[in-house]
């Protein structure tokens, strides 16, 4: 009679061939000639041999030994079975799930019945593969289990990111087994925190929670889920400890960092580097993000999270860790966020020369395309010289540098790369690409790539409908929006509401902010009351605005502010400007924003004393006044020029060409506007102060280079860092109908196409 068992193990044995032939692909394995020479007379110099190889990375070759000596495979299954699992653990660290496989395949045809170790190797190996169907196939038909085998199939569902199917099978477990360390490491990494409270408490129940490696597990379990709750169970956690090894202190190390305490982070390190814990390349990642995270903002602030960076470099110096490419591709983004200086980052950057990989590489481009678009091109240039693979998040960070650039040249050649490298479909470089177009003056090509797009996300939507927005083209933002066949999401509704409050679409603009909690399920947050005010404010619905800004249940911030601000320059509305110049000063007190609308505001009226005592109270705060500056490509040469043009090489000529299209301009209505002067000053001088306004230089300067004539070129692309005065906007207006040429202004807030006269924005900005 059979046993129960009996059948149970012949049903897995037949199942497992069933398996085998449905889902392998390799029908067989072909041997290619042995090119080993040796002769092996017994099973356990094959044994040897095998365990040799897979130590020294050659699996191939152990494979091939391992087939050829089919002689032993039915020999001596002990040893069979050490050389078989020995095998299948190289094929589970190499990730060879069709060399695995395959093995599988070959003991099942040797009609051998799989013992509870052969069978926990392959729960591993599919395992560590991703093949998480077939480790729960194996699992689900062995006759009988250990807790290794629940053990390995619940770390393959933690490492592959299964948390509700990780959990359950922990849960199934405990009617069968108690844990061991390793499965309560396991299950906890994919614990949010209700759950991994359940099951610290089975930890502490089972004595388990003063193991090392599940009090670790137990720290960054709390740590990443305790964001609000300051990493408070996380750091109780480590302290009870009774021992603690360097992952311990690491894990708190980067629980703080996560939980944005950079200061108790580098606390705790300098107890652990007191005690002489050591360190590692792990501990040095996770102090090198805690400074850039520990609040040293301002001149001050910056300074001293620069000192303790530089004390972390020297650290890393004299351990010997500057040739780990990590740790330098971190201190070198920490030396950026920190404002330190291009030059210092990249000079970091290169003490690693010759093992910069494609991160380092990266990191130092995206640090570069902040502040320097042309230098990330020129490294990027660099880069590709170096025969590194170029992912697609390389060619992303290198588009977006693209966006810093008055033409759209420079995006359209990395566009082509992107399409002959094979990248054409990649939707973040698709959605990179519109917003670069768009910033770099081409709405048509923003058009273009977005109607290409076969399948589209939120960022796609909303960066093409940001793109109409600071064109001034808001009717198109509409229609946009209307077809739209997914569900909106609040950066939509602000990207529609800043296209109504460009193109002066109050009422359309107005009806979508006052549904889209009906329709959308969005509730409105600072930005879109902010965009509210901005629709009413440009209106010239002032005293809206104001009381729109008194209903609202939130706080104001400083952007709502700033748009009341800018309206009631516009407007000319002193009274209000002031409240909202107060409330703008007081919550960002080092913000020349607030100081510099009212001084103007105040100008415009007249009111110099009042001006001047704004501008004093400035000086009194240390505040300073960003200067305004505006940007020209000529040739491939990118020039600046500041207000007055005092630095430009070029200024005496540029001065006297500029006094010849004045008067030119002046014959066909150009007026100067001296309402917006600054100063209580002679009529002439206030003239002369707003003539060398930076676009207007720059303006200059490409009709100089632009061949034997200046007229009927092509279009001049200038970008600026603050908002065009009404000044400069009348002269660019009439500029662009005598010498005939389209002119295109970015400015801080959007674009300004000028033609034949005329200007994209219809005045209304």
């Amino acid at each position: 009679m059979i046993s129960w068992r009996s059948k149970r193990v012949s049903r897995y044995h037949h199942n497992h061939i069933i398996f085998t032939r449905r889902y392998n692909s390799t029908t067989a394995v072909t041997v290619p000639p042995s090119t080993i020479t040796k002769q092996i007379t017994e099973p356990e110099s094959l044994l040897h041999l095998v365990r040799t190889l897979c130590v020294q990375r050659q699996l191939d070759k152990a494979l091939t030994l391992f087939y050829a000596q089919e002689r032993f495979h039915n020999s001596d299954l002990f040893i069979y079975s050490q050389t078989y699992t020995t095998l299948l653990h190289a094929c589970a660290l190499k990730k060879s799930f069709s060399e695995g496989q395959a093995l599988h395949h070959h003991f099942l045809s040797l009609n051998l019945k799989p013992s509870l170790f052969i069978t926990n190797h392959l729960i591993n190996f599919y395992s560590k593969c991703g093949q998480l169907d077939y480790a729960q196939y194996v699992f689900d038909e062995m006759p009988e289990r250990n807790l290794i085998s629940w053990t390995a199939l619940i770390s393959g569902y933690y490492q592959h990111n299964q948390p509700d199917k990780c959990f359950k099978l922990f849960s199934c477990m405990l009617c069968h087994h108690l844990p061991n360390d390793f499965t309560f490491a396991s299950v906890l990494g994919s614990c949010d925190r209700h759950r991994g409270q359940q099951v610290h408490g089975l930890a502490l129940k089972t004595s388990f929670d003063e193991h090392v490696y599940v009090g670790n597990s137990l720290i960054t379990m709390y740590c990443k889920n305790d964001a609000d709750d300051h990493t408070g169970d996380g750091w109780l956690v480590f302290k009870n400890l009774p021992v603690r090894n360097l992952i311990s202190w690491n894990s708190m190390i980067r629980g703080f960092q996560l939980c944005n305490q950079g200061d108790r982070s580098l606390q705790l390190f300098s107890e652990m580097h007191r005690t002489g814990v050591g360190l590692d390349r792990v501990t040095l990642l996770g102090v090198t993000a805690s400074i850039s995270c520990s609040g040293y903002i301002g001149e001050n602030g910056g300074l001293l999270g620069l000192e303790k960076c530089c004390q972390l470099h020297c650290l890393v110096t004299k351990m010997g860790f500057l040739w780990e490419v990590e740790v330098v591709t971190a201190l070198v983004k920490a030396y950026s966020e920190l404002r330190a200086g291009i030059d210092d980052c990249y000079k970091l950057f290169s003490e690693i020369n010759g093992n910069q990989d494609i991160v380092s590489w990266t990191g130092i481009i995206t640090i570069v395309a902040d502040r320097d678009p042309k230098q990330a091109l020129l490294l990027f240039c660099q880069l590709r010289r170096e025969c590194l693979d170029l992912d697609s998040y390389t060619y992303s960070i290198v588009i977006k540098a693209c966006a810093g650039f008055a033409s759209a040249r420079h995006c359209s050649a990395i566009h082509s790369l992107v399409l002959k490298c094979g990248f054409d479909g990649d939707l973040v470089l698709s959605n990179a690409l519109i917003h670069a177009y768009a910033r770099s003056g081409s709405i048509t090509l923003s058009e273009q790539v977005f109607d290409s797009m076969d399948t589209r996300d939120w960022i796609s939507w909303n960066s093409m409908l940001k793109a109409y927005a600071i064109h001034g083209q808001g009717r198109e933002a509409l229609k946009l929006f209307a077809s739209m066949n997914i569900k909106p999401d609040p950066a939509t509704i602000v990207a529609v509401l800043t296209a109504c409050s460009h193109a002066g679409l109050v009422d359309q603009g107005t009806e979508i902010f006052e549904t889209m909690f009906e329709k959308y399920e969005i509730s409105p947050q600072n930005d879109h009351f902010a965009c509210m005010v901005d629709i009413l404010g440009r209106a010239g619905r002032i005293h809206e605005a104001e009381a729109f800004i008194n209903r609202m249940p939130v706080k104001p911030d400083p952007v709502v502010w700033s748009a009341l601000l800018g309206a009631c320059r516009k407007h000319g509305e002193m009274k209000i400007a002031e409240t909202a110049s107060m409330q703008l000063i007081e919550l960002e007190p080092k913000n020349s924003l607030g100081y510099i609308i009212m001084s103007n505001i105040y100008s415009s009226n007249g009111s110099f004393k009042d001006a001047a005592l704004i501008r004093n109270e400035m000086k009194g705060f240390k505040v300073r006044k960003e200067p305004g500056l505006s940007w020209i490509e000529v040739g491939n040469e990118v020039h600046e020029f500041a207000a007055g043009g005092q630095f430009h090489p070029l200024k005496d000529a540029v001065y006297a060409e500029l006094e010849g299209l004045i008067r030119n301009l002046k014959k066909i209505g150009y007026v100067p506007e001296i309402s917006f002067a600054l100063q209580d000053m002679e009529e002439e001088h206030k003239q002369e102060q707003l003539y060398y306004h930076s676009e207007k230089l720059a303006l200059v300067f490409a009709l100089m280079n632009g061949g034997s004539s200046c007229y009927r070129g092509p279009i001049i692309r200038i970008m600026k860092n603050i908002r065009i005065c009404v000044d400069c906007h009348n002269f660019m207006k009439l500029a662009s109908d005598l010498v005939q040429r389209e002119i295109v202004v970015r400015d801080s807030n959007r674009f300004h196409h000028f033609r034949n006269g005329v200007c994209s924005c219809n005045d209304y900005w």
